[in-house]
């Protein structure tokens, strides 16, 4: 293929021939391709495959990590070890093409990998490396591990999405309509095009669309802007044209912000923080629209084929089957990982995402004497899986993981899983009957694990946050935490508040429903698995971003 005169590689759907390159720093597209962390690269990998399945003219541009985001081991006592290991991609295609662009002010190489669409049945992606013989050994560590501790490789890593993704397009010839930032990190790509039109922010703010994940100020990326300068962020841009643009004149640049004001639209990951974001970034002048489009998981990668057969057909009996089936399979990891054997029978509950303080993961232990009783419950038993990856630097984060180790040590029905990537993902919202989510809100943007738990036959117990308040259903396709009053609430009222309430909807509602009527219990999942079908599949986002954004 020649990449230098780069054409899409399928015919365009005529409902979506926008030309749009959408840049991300992390990808979950398959298990094998592990250039992801979280939710974010959830997200994104669903966007990717929804842009093949409509045929979109729409590439992707992220970053080859050499050693992934981590590899999560254990302990000589079961405790988290994060490890990095070199990772091998054969079905990646050397495109040839490599160019220089300027990083803390000097020339740093970049070479470029494709992924077929074919491959995992994404839309065309591309992925930038600068692991080459050509650069210094600083230089080869900018794509080395996802989201580095390091605040200058942090940088450098931005500037390398952002900056060498646009110069990328440059060099293939390959002309985009809209640059789309999954999130601010790709930030540099609007200085790369703004020193391109020659300072015409006007000309940029046409091609540039920006969808932000943060739903609080602090938690967005702000670093020194004389830092950023002096590695070369703002494409040759003085300090003061910058605070010119971003409209804030100290030493702290706001990456989200000055995005805000670069692009011509952008937009909150659900209802709820659309609204959260326009809340927070209206005291600003000159920003962009905010509008919401609430992400999606797609439905053919993560949905359980059989399972929904079985609904379709009104075959109970296979349906149960199934279900039973899948909890198996999913206890056999359970019983290899922590020598523990789980019964398909017993109301399975699991918390599974990125370990962060504000998902209180260790909320339920709060408690001690009622997360005993509800573990030692003989007549109604439950079974409780947690998995997920902190940053691997977040000590707060490793501390409550491991602490969850700890206890666990105490309960044949309780286990932490290492290894929350992709495939260990699916089999827990195959194997879970309860998908428990306890964010305070409103700090979760979207969150978008429990939309894949539902199209697995697992039911949502959630606060009311992020995309919940546009699916859920109290007793009919979930159950929902009654609302605190965040706005006023000390946040110990708050968990305390959460944590009671958490704990009479298990043991009032899902519990006796589960054990004492089946049906009831059926019903509820097989609601949950019609509601989130069509609503929170990613061909829907995808058709979206061309309608409302592009």
């Amino acid at each position: 293929m020649d990449f230098k005169n780069y054409q899409m590689p399928y015919s365009i759907n005529p409902n979506y021939t926008k030309k749009t390159a959408y840049f991300s720093m992390e990808f979950a597209i398959d298990q094998a391709l592990k250039i992801y962390s979280g939710g974010l690269g959830f997200l994104a990998g669903s966007h990717m495959r929804s842009a093949y399945n409509l045929k979109q003219d729409l590439v992707g541009i992220g970053i080859l990590w050499k050693y992934g985001y981590y590899d999560q081991s254990r302990n000589i006592d079961q405790t988290l070890n994060p490890i990095w290991t070199k990772k091998m991609y054969s079905f990646l295609e050397d495109t040839g093409i490599k160019f220089q662009i300027e990083i803390h002010n000097a020339p740093v190489w970049v070479k470029v990998w494709y992924l077929d669409p074919e491959t995992f049945k994404t839309c065309p992606m591309f992925f930038l490396s600068t692991d080459v013989p050509e650069n210094d050994h600083i230089s080869k560590t900018i794509c080395h591990k996802l989201y580095d501790a390091n605040e200058s490789t942090k940088i450098a890593q931005y500037i390398l999405l952002g900056k060498g993704g646009a110069k990328l397009l440059d060099e293939m010839n390959f002309e985009r309509e809209v640059y789309h930032l999954n999130e601010a990190h790709g930030l540099p790509a609007a200085f790369y095009l703004l020193k391109k039109y020659g300072g015409d922010l006007a000309k940029v703010k046409e091609k540039l669309v920006f969808t932000t994940h943060t739903p609080e100020e602090a938690g967005n990326e702000k670093h020194n802007i004389y830092l950023c300068h002096e590695m070369s962020y703002f494409s040759g841009l003085s300090i003061e044209e910058v605070n010119n643009i971003e409209g804030v004149r100290d030493d702290i640049f706001n990456h989200s912000l000055c995005a805000l004001k670069m692009a011509r639209v952008a937009n909150g990951v659900s209802k709820l923080h659309g609204v959260v974001s326009r809340e927070m970034w209206t005291k600003y002048d000159g920003i962009c629209e905010i509008k919401s489009i609430t992400n999606a998981q797609e439905f053919k990668y993560w949905a359980d084929k059989p399972l929904y057969d079985s609904k379709d057909e009104s075959d109970d009996s296979t349906f149960n089957y199934r279900k039973h089936h899948l909890k198996k399979r999913t206890f056999k990891i359970v019983a290899d990982q922590t020598g523990k054997l789980f019964d398909p029978k017993v109301l399975t509950i699991v918390w599974a995402r990125r370990f962060a303080g504000y998902k209180r993961p260790d909320l339920l232990l709060a408690d001690k004497e009622r997360f005993r009783k509800l573990l030692e419950n003989k007549e109604h038993p439950v079974q409780i899986i947690w998995a997920g990856k902190p940053y691997p630097m977040d000590y707060g984060a490793i501390s409550t993981f491991n602490n969850l180790v700890e206890e666990s040590k105490h309960y044949k029905n309780m286990a932490v899983l290492t290894g929350y990537e992709l495939a260990l993902s699916k089999s827990l919202k195959q194997g879970s009957d309860i998908w428990l989510n306890n964010p305070r809100v409103p700090r979760e943007a979207s969150g978008t694990s429990g939309m894949s738990a539902a199209m697995n036959g697992s039911v949502n117990l959630s606060t009311d946050d992020g995309w919940i308040p546009e699916f859920a259903r109290h007793g009919e396709n979930s159950f929902i935490v009654p609302m605190a009053d965040y706005a006023h609430w000390p946040i110990v009222e708050q968990d305390h508040f959460d944590l009671n309430n958490l704990y009479d909807v298990l043991e009032k509602e899902i519990i006796p429903t589960y054990y004492d009527d089946p049906n009831k219990w059926r019903k509820i999942v097989q609601t949950a698995m019609d509601d989130v079908k069509l609503q929170f599949n990613s061909d829907r986002l995808a058709d979206e971003y061309y309608k409302l954004m592009y």
